[in-house]
């Protein structure tokens, strides 16, 4: 495969009539590696944020070897793709079906819960297996986070003793887990889960084996500029420490978004201009869902390199006849851009390729690879200082 040095190589090479996924495998693998060296347990990859059997691989190369899966399809993928791989079946709502499939055909032995009916649910789909390693996910706040994920998912606090200890029953292996919502911006909200986790456990009296953090984990966007990971790393490892657990727990974590945003970014043509809104030839039902859909400002550049100087806002309309295909930004380019011009849309490795459609006919392009630096780093050294380690739980 080829490599091309950067989005204006492609764009010279190609002039592409539709949208180019832009592959950066290094700024993947160096954000894997920061996880397994740093992160003081062990790292799952949440593989809906971007499914790419050439991420997967390139995750695995650098040590991630546990795969946190939401479906049975990406059960599927994952077991094709990389063979030795451990999977976790971390949805808390799965068909029968699927559990058995995972647990039979595919070695799965890790399922995530959040109800007494799931639990019988796993107990019967795997013939009362006396292997099965389950962890009850308990709900937690997501006021820290840009999207937060506290409303669909995880038993109130005043039900998990209960569910743990009938959990703890019929599991050889026993972990708690919680999801602090997308894009965390402060460690503290590790702090607020974990108090939560240490009152399930004292309710519960039962022993637990592993503590699962899940995801949150932040990347860097306009207008969102997070504290270091090393920070986030840090209050978590110290109040894991102090939870009431065995001695010999284990401490896990599902960073998506933290490990795959660098792996993409988009190309996209200027097809028309009608003041400062941008008809580009990608949007809603394609890479930018989350621009249309939760207002995510993305980084972007202009590749012509006879734009310049003063700067000026704009809105974007994707392809389709659709008049909620519209990203409101604001997206800051030049203000001479021009229909016919391209666009670069950085930090779309998470949840922007796994997103794309085939609405009204769009959605299709190329994927190459290029081999400079993303638009945005936490991982380049740019950012970097020395971890904070003085957060404290204030109440």
């Amino acid at each position: 495969m080829h490599i091309h040095p950067n989005a204006p190589a492609v764009v010279r090479t190609f002039a592409p009539d539709e949208p180019v996924i832009l592959n950066r495998p290094h700024a993947a693998a160096r954000a894997a590696r920061f996880f397994v060296e740093k992160f003081p347990g062990k790292t799952l990859y949440a593989v809906k944020a971007n499914p790419s059997p050439d991420l997967l691989k390139v995750l695995w190369g650098e040590g991630v070897t546990h795969f946190d899966v939401a479906s049975i399809a990406e059960v599927r993928l994952v077991r094709a793709t990389l063979p030795e791989a451990t999977l976790c079946f971390m949805h808390p709502v799965k068909t029968a079906r699927a559990i058995r499939e995972a647990y039979f055909d595919h070695g799965v032995r890790t399922f995530s819960l959040d109800t007494h009916e799931e639990l019988a649910k796993i107990v019967e789909a795997t013939d009362h297996a006396a292997d099965l390693r389950l962890c009850v996910r308990i709900r937690v706040s997501s006021e820290y986070a840009e999207l937060s994920l506290a409303s669909k998912f995880g038993c109130d606090l005043a039900e998990a003793g209960d569910l743990l200890q009938a959990s703890r029953q019929v599991a050889d292996w026993l972990g708690l887990c919680f999801h602090v919502g997308s894009q965390a911006m402060s460690p503290f909200a590790y702090v607020q889960a974990l108090d939560r986790v240490r009152a399930a456990i004292a309710d519960a009296s039962v022993v637990i084996d592993m503590v699962d953090v899940g995801g949150g984990f932040p990347s860097v966007y306009p207008g969102m500029e997070p504290p270091p990971l090393e920070d986030y790393f840090a209050i978590i490892n110290r109040h894991f420490d102090a939870l009431p657990i065995a001695y010999n727990a284990e401490l896990w974590c599902e960073p998506g978004r933290a490990l795959c945003a660098e792996y993409n970014s988009l190309i996209v043509k200027v097809e028309k201009r009608r003041g400062n809104e941008l008809y580009i030839n990608d949007g809603a039902y394609g890479a930018l869902y989350d621009a249309a859909h939760v207002g995510w400002r993305f980084p972007v550049r202009c590749l012509n390199a006879d734009r310049g100087g003063d700067e000026a806002t704009f809105t974007f309309y994707g392809p389709t006849c659709d008049d909620a295909d519209f990203m409101e930004g604001p997206f800051t380019l030049p203000a001479d851009i021009a229909a016919g011009d391209f666009v670069e849309i950085g930090m779309l490795g998470a949840y922007g390729a796994a997103m794309r459609t085939a609405f009204n006919g769009f959605g299709q392009g190329e994927a190459v690879e290029v081999s400079d630096e993303p638009m945005a780093s936490l991982y380049d050294g740019s950012r970097q200082r020395p971890a904070r380690d003085n957060v404290v739980s204030l109440r």
